[in-house]
C-alpha cells in the first residue's frame, strides 16, 4: 500500500509543522524587510483567522492544493478582492472545474498552477508532473494566468512549462539544501535558482513570437542557401527561352527568379543577352 512521504518523517507532521511555524508577530517585520529588498511578500492562509492577519501585508493569496474544494474559504480570500493564485494537486478536472465557477465570476486576477504533490524530491516523479494539463487549462479557462507548483529536483519541469504558456513558477527555496528538515533536500538554493531564471530568460527568447517568417539573421543565410533561375547557355537578347535553357542553382539574389516560378519563364524573351550562369530577372524578360 502507497503511503505519503510523511511516513518516512522521525516525528509526526504535527510537531514537524509546529517546528516550522513562524509566530505571527513576525508577519509585519518580514513584510516590511521584503519590501525592503523587493521582494513580493506572500503567505498561503490555511484558516479564516490567517486570511484576515494577512491582508494588510499581501497583495495576493495562494490557495494550497489541499485547500482547493475548501469553497467557503474562497469565498473569504475572494471577498478581499486581490489576485489568487490556486494550486491544483492531488485534484480532479471536476475539483478545479468547481473552484473556477466560483472564482471566475469575480473578475480577479487568477492564476492557475498545474501541481504534484508529492514531496519525496525524487527525480522520478518527473513522470507524474503532467505538464500537458496546462493546455488544457489553457483550453477551458482562457483568461487566467497559467503557473506550475513544483517540488522536483532541478528545473526542467520549469523550462517545460514555461514553454506550455506558465507565467508563474513556484518551488522550494532554501540557502543551504544540506539543512535538516523534510524540504531543503529538494529545495532550490542561490545558485541553482539564478540557473532556472537564466535559463528561463533563454528559453523566453527561443520561443519568439510565433509568426513564421525569415529572422533576421538568416537574411545572408538564405540569399546563399536557396536556388534561382539562371541561363543554362547564353542566351542573346531576343530569345524566346524554353525550360532547357533554364537552371536551377544557388546562391539566390534578391532581384533573381526563385525557384518555385522557373515553370513562368519558357515562352518569355529575353529584352538583353544573358550569359550562361547568370542570374534572370523579371526585367530581361519581355
Amino acid at each position: 500500500q502507497a503511503q505519503s512521504h510523511q511516513a518516512t518523517w522521525d516525528k509526526s507532521v504535527f510537531e514537524v509543522y509546529q517546528a516550522a511555524s513562524l509566530p505571527w508577530e513576525w508577519t509585519a517585520p518580514l513584510a516590511a524587510h521584503a519590501k525592503e529588498i523587493d521582494i513580493e511578500f506572500m503567505s498561503a492562509p490555511y484558516d479564516f483567522e490567517a486570511v484576515a492577519h494577512l491582508d494588510p501585508f499581501v497583495n495576493a493569496y495562494k490557495i494550497g492544493s489541499g485547500d482547493i474544494n475548501w469553497l467557503e474559504e474562497l469565498e473569504v480570500v475572494a471577498g478581499l478582492g486581490k489576485p489568487i493564485i490556486v494550486a491544483t494537486g492531488a485534484a480532479t478536472l471536476e475539483d478545479v472545474q468547481r473552484t473556477m465557477e466560483m472564482l471566475l465570476p469575480t473578475g480577479l486576477p487568477l492564476v492557475l498552477m498545474q501541481c504534484n504533490t508529492n514531496y519525496e524530491g525524487s527525480l522520478e516523479n518527473i513522470h507524474h508532473v503532467n505538464l500537458r494539463v496546462l493546455q488544457q487549462y489553457a483550453q477551458e479557462f482562457p483568461t487566467v494566468t497559467l503557473g506550475l507548483s513544483d517540488h522536483t529536483p532541478g528545473h526542467l519541469t520549469v523550462l517545460g512549462a514555461v514553454a506550455l504558456g506558465a507565467r508563474v513558477v513556484e518551488k522550494h527555496f532554501t540557502d543551504d539544501s544540506s539543512l535538516p528538515g523534510p524540504d531543503h533536500g529538494f529545495s532550490m538554493d542561490p545558485v541553482t535558482w539564478r540557473a532556472m531564471v537564466e535559463d528561463t530568460r533563454k528559453l523566453e527568447a527561443a520561443l519568439g513570437s510565433g509568426v513564421k517568417g525569415i529572422e533576421d539573421n538568416e537574411l545572408h543565410t538564405v540569399v546563399l542557401q536557396r536556388r534561382c533561375v539562371r541561363a543554362q547557355r547564353d542566351l542573346p537578347q531576343g530569345t524566346t527561352i524554353t525550360r532547357s535553357d533554364l537552371v536551377v542553382l544557388r546562391p539566390a539574389p534578391r532581384e533573381a527568379i526563385p525557384a518555385h516560378v522557373v515553370t513562368q519563364v519558357p515562352g518569355k524573351v529575353t529584352t538583353r543577352n544573358i550569359l550562361a550562369g547568370d542570374i534572370i530577372t523579371w526585367e530581361d524578360l519581355g
